[in-house]
């Protein structure tokens, strides 16, 4: 009971001294104050939900050239879903018709999520894999090419090469490519470091909101998947980001006032 008492008298005779005192309140009336600037030039430091135009899941096949979907997955573990922050996304295992049946790029898991609200820049592959068991072999921005409106686009992605154990009997080594790519607010970037810079600087936007597009390519053979190297996997890249960017800028990201 007296050492309680003693520590007690010490807090007290630390955190009430004036000085003390005196920088807790301007610290307080700093933050208020710059709170009721913001809000008085305009700003928003509580942006509003934005939603999509139309719902991920009712993205058109139709539309997307050579590439079928061979399979729609649902997460169905709730607790998976949460961590994910968003409900709003499509997995979809696509199938480039127009590639060769033995070529390594002939399929593609795409995965899509959209944040409305976002309060931070979501999970990307670096976590979810290494989470998952992967190793991360290496990581880096490329450049691809774009072919939109009869112009080319340059835009940055990130590459993230891992490496895994396979399934079966003998339990070989695998390497693997996954590429992303986010937009964030209408401008598409490649890390998250860009992404935090765009949201930081939306102070008089009503709105913030980004989106997540990864996407892995993988072939079959009977001795199992074949994965690309780099320059395979970036001309199959600029291939399928040159038919789906588009049709998600069309019909499904926010109005054109963030372009």
């Amino acid at each position: 009971m007296a050492k309680s008492n003693e520590i007690w008298r010490v807090l007290r005779a630390c955190y009430l001294q004036p000085a003390f005192v005196i920088c807790i309140a301007v610290l307080a009336l700093s933050g208020s104050g710059m709170s009721i600037t913001i809000e008085r030039l305009g700003g928003y430091l509580k942006k509003e939900p934005l939603p999509l135009k139309n719902p991920l899941y009712l993205l058109d096949e139709g539309e997307l050239g050579g590439y079928r979907v061979v399979q729609r997955v649902t997460i169905d573990n709730k607790d998976v879903v949460e961590s994910m922050g968003t409900e709003e996304y499509i997995q979809w295992r696509l199938e480039d018709t127009s590639a060769p049946v033995d070529s390594s790029v002939r399929f593609c898991v795409l995965f899509i999520t959209y944040y409305e609200l976002p309060d931070n820049v979501p999970h990307v592959p670096e976590e979810c894999y290494t989470g998952g068991g992967f190793q991360k072999l290496s990581s880096e921005d490329v450049r691809l090419v774009i072919n939109r409106e009869q112009t080319e686009q340059r835009l940055d992605v990130h590459y993230v090469v891992f490496a895994g154990t396979s399934s079966g009997f003998l339990g070989t080594t695998m390497e693997f490519p996954v590429l992303y790519i986010l937009n964030v607010n209408g401008r598409y970037v490649g890390g998250r470091e860009d992404a935090r810079i765009i949201l930081n600087r939306n102070l008089f936007g009503r709105h913030s909101y980004f989106s997540k597009i990864e996407w892995k390519f993988f072939g079959s053979t009977f001795g199992g998947p074949v994965y690309p190297g780099k320059e395979e996997a970036i001309s199959a890249s600029e291939k399928l980001l040159s038919i789906l960017l588009p049709v998600l800028d069309a019909h499904h990201w926010p109005a054109g006032q963030w372009r």
